[in-house]
């Protein structure tokens, strides 16, 4: 997996790298470059994996793969904002407000939003123009008030509340907050192949929240150093998490249980789904 992961980021960086190529160095363009620098590349990884599935080479789903990674790295931009999670770090480096400032931090957030959807016009993907219609839309849908951005108005919504979330409010609002474009990732893949793309949704259901109780469970035992990113300030804030209400050992039981499910979700493929199954593995033992 690794390998694959090494390939796919040095693909998406050359995307990245065509298309900022023209831009100047205002504080903007040069936040961009910033924001989209480093990362795992796991959105990506699973756009080109499941476009892989279904006979479609890597030169034409890097697009889509780019995209994601646009729309995700404009979440963490504005997530990290004062206004949201007020954030210090991410990757290892100064958040893009404290590297220059909240104006810069919303405007790079606005401009790698809308370049994921440029991303997604390119003709290199060579798709139909109903594929790509379907591709822009579905991705809208996930990252807006349907998916990402409701997850995010939930968050803040039950930072206020009187009453702390259950177990299934907090599944429903991690999966808006994160699952959404972890699934988007995984169809996008079947979609650009012109298949069904419900098996690899119903792998990335559960991938997406058993990758999101990791994220509980590192925020407990996790290392910033290895992190990248602040630890310990869900219990500060005293949020509900999976963690809080499964506890430790069931959270990580839990993510388990999910990943088997993720896996049983590939069985139509067989081995030639042996890559997403590791991306399975790897969500509940990184250590980032």
């Amino acid at each position: 997996m690794q390998d694959g992961l090494a390939r796919c980021k040095a693909a998406v960086s050359a995307c990245f790298d065509t298309v900022l190529a023209p831009l100047g160095t205002m504080p903007v363009e040069e936040g961009m470059r910033y924001a989209l620098n480093g990362g795992k590349r796991l959105r990506a990884y699973l756009v080109m994996e499941g476009a892989a599935l279904h006979g479609v080479p890597a030169e034409r789903s890097v697009w889509a793969a780019a995209a994601i990674e646009a729309v995700h790295a404009y979440s963490l931009v504005h997530d990290d904002l004062p206004c949201m999670d007020d954030d210090d770090l991410r990757r290892g480096q100064p958040t893009v407000h404290k590297r220059w400032d909240e104006a810069t931090a919303v405007l790079v957030g606005d401009a790698l939003q809308t370049l994921a959807f440029e991303l997604l016009t390119r003709p290199e993907m060579e798709v139909s123009s109903q594929i790509r219609v379907d591709l822009i839309a579905s991705l809208a849908k996930a990252s807006g008030a349907q998916g990402m951005v409701l997850g995010q108005a939930q968050d803040i919504a039950a930072e206020t509340s009187a009453t702390p979330l259950d177990l299934q409010e907090i599944t429903v609002l991690q999966g808006n907050k994160t699952g959404a474009l972890i699934e988007w990732s995984a169809r996008a893949g079947a979609m650009l192949g012109g298949a069904d793309p419900t098996h690899l949704g119903t792998y990335a259901k559960a991938l997406g929240l058993a990758f999101q109780i990791q994220d509980d469970i590192l925020d407990v035992e996790g290392d910033v150093e290895k992190t990248g990113k602040a630890v310990g300030k869900d219990a500060e804030a005293g949020k509900a998490t999976f963690v809080s209400l499964l506890g430790l050992e069931g959270a990580k039981a839990r993510a388990s249980s999910l990943v088997d499910e993720a896996c049983a979700a590939l069985s139509p493929y067989g081995s030639r789904a042996e890559p997403l199954r590791d991306v399975a593995r790897f969500v509940i033992s990184r250590e980032t």
